[in-house]
């Protein structure tokens, strides 16, 4: 008895875990097409965004906004014609600047933002600022139309800034040191 009660047990091993198959999903997708798909729905709305920026910037009679080769449109409020320097790669700036809806309410003031020094591409800021920056001459003032993938992206700042979020950032450029 003893004898057929092992043979059983090693019968049951052998053959009752045999092969075991992995669950498949009941409508497989490949993670390229999610991918793709992914990338076709970010176009889309980015392409909306510009178009909606478009628009608003044409409607605006106050300044004479440009579109920068960056994702971005800018209006300088204060020029300066003097062939000064503007910051490059590792220059430090001191710049004061205005966060605003695109219906031009504050959403963070000067006040409330004070005097930033920023390292030119050495440190994390707003993307699109860090580009329009570079355009700057010291003692201008620009206007920054910024999409919200240029700006504070898909999670706003978690504070006042919303989820896909366009702003307006206004911009004075108080110093450039090397």
């Amino acid at each position: 008895m003893k004898t057929n009660s092992l043979l059983l047990v090693i019968f049951l091993f052998l053959f009752g875990c045999s092969k075991i198959e992995p669950r498949r999903p009941i409508n497989p997708k490949p993670s390229t097409t999610i991918y793709k798909e992914v990338i076709e729905d970010s176009k889309k709305i980015n392409k909306a965004e510009d178009e909606l920026l478009t628009e608003l910037i044409k409607n605006d009679t106050i300044h004479n906004y440009k579109q920068s080769s960056q994702g971005f449109w800018y209006a300088y409020n204060h020029q300066i014609q003097e062939n000064l320097p503007t910051p490059k790669l590792g220059d430090e700036v001191v710049i004061e600047y205005q966060i605003s809806d695109l219906n031009d309410a504050i959403i963070y003031s000067k006040e409330e933002l004070g005097q930033k020094t920023y390292k030119i591409d050495k440190e994390d800021f707003i993307s699109g600022l860090q580009k329009g920056i570079k355009l700057m001459k010291t003692g201008e003032t620009i206007t920054f139309v910024l999409p919200f993938y240029n700006a504070f992206g898909v999670l706003g700042d978690g504070n006042k800034i919303g989820v896909n979020q366009s702003i307006k950032i206004t911009v004075t450029l108080i110093k450039i040191t090397n």
